[in-house]
């Protein structure tokens, strides 16, 4: 159910970003928050109160051992029939369709989708990019990289483990990089989130002029993770992690569906 908008204390005067360089490629089994923190001691880094940690899905999927081997999947008549509609790889329509509630949109060369998690994706947020096991046996593949079984679970385990090493008060964002309706390129997102509100609710303050603020509602979460997305990147970065400091806000529990518009008011799903 989607939550009550939460108010932020304030709105920050600045805001530093810092690229947790170093971090290895993750591997099936590693713990992503002795990851992060240690990047954080090589750059000389501690957490403190009101610090967010955003790290990239890819980090957590590849920990959580989210690999798929395209070339043992079995092909359904409806994702050989798709496959050829929008000329796409079976296997890889095959795998979309498994991780998705319903289709959103669909074209050659585009499959738009509502993810089973409630979020609408280009083929259900599964990657290509840098998703093979660095295991992989020899001849095998080709290989896609889910999202975290439960991102906001994820978040909230790696945060829980960063504030008991630190005694900080932090937020944690696993963020993806979307694709949106009428504009172009893609932007960082939270696809889940523990501690920083998702939303901050500014109705009832005021504008320059005095005027009552009706309907603004800001996706902190989503800004975050795009500020942290100009660090991190989308290919041979090699930085899985961003340290934000500066912001102002309540710890409150928070849940990145809070960011999913409900089907009934979607007027492009």
């Amino acid at each position: 159910m989607v939550q009550e908008p939460t108010r932020i204390a304030a709105s920050p005067s600045s805001l530093t970003l810092h690229a947790l360089t170093g971090i290895p490629i993750a591997q099936p089994g590693d713990d992503p928050a002795a990851l992060v923190l240690a990047a954080l001691a090589r750059h000389d880094l501690e957490l403190a109160d009101g610090d967010v940690v955003v790290i990239a899905s890819k980090l957590v999927a590849r920990a959580e051992g989210r690999f798929v081997d395209l070339s043992t999947l079995a092909i359904s008549d409806e994702a050989a029939a798709l496959a050829a509609e929008i000329d796409q790889d079976p296997a890889l329509v095959a795998l979309i369709l498994d991780h998705s509630a319903s289709i959103s949109r669909k074209a050659p060369g585009a499959l738009i989708v509502r993810h089973r998690l409630g979020f609408i994706a280009a083929n259900a947020g599964i990657d290509l990019s840098n998703s093979q096991p660095l295991d992989a046996p020899p001849g095998s593949g080709p290989w896609a990289l889910t999202l975290p079984a439960d991102p906001d679970r994820s978040a909230a385990d790696i945060r829980a483990a960063l504030e008991a090493a630190s005694g900080a008060a932090i937020g944690l964002i696993v963020s993806d990089s979307f694709g949106r309706p009428f504009r172009e390129g893609t932007v960082g997102v939270a696809v889940g989130l523990s501690g920083l509100p998702a939303l901050w609710d500014q109705r009832g303050g005021a504008d320059l002029f005095g005027r009552t603020l009706e309907h603004t509602i800001t996706a902190l979460a989503d800004q975050v993770a795009a500020a942290a997305d100009l660090l991190a990147g989308q290919a041979a970065e090699a930085t899985p992690a961003v340290l934000v400091r500066g912001l102002t806000f309540t710890p409150a529990p928070s849940s990145a569906r809070d960011l999913d518009r409900p089907p009934h008011k979607d007027l492009y799903a």
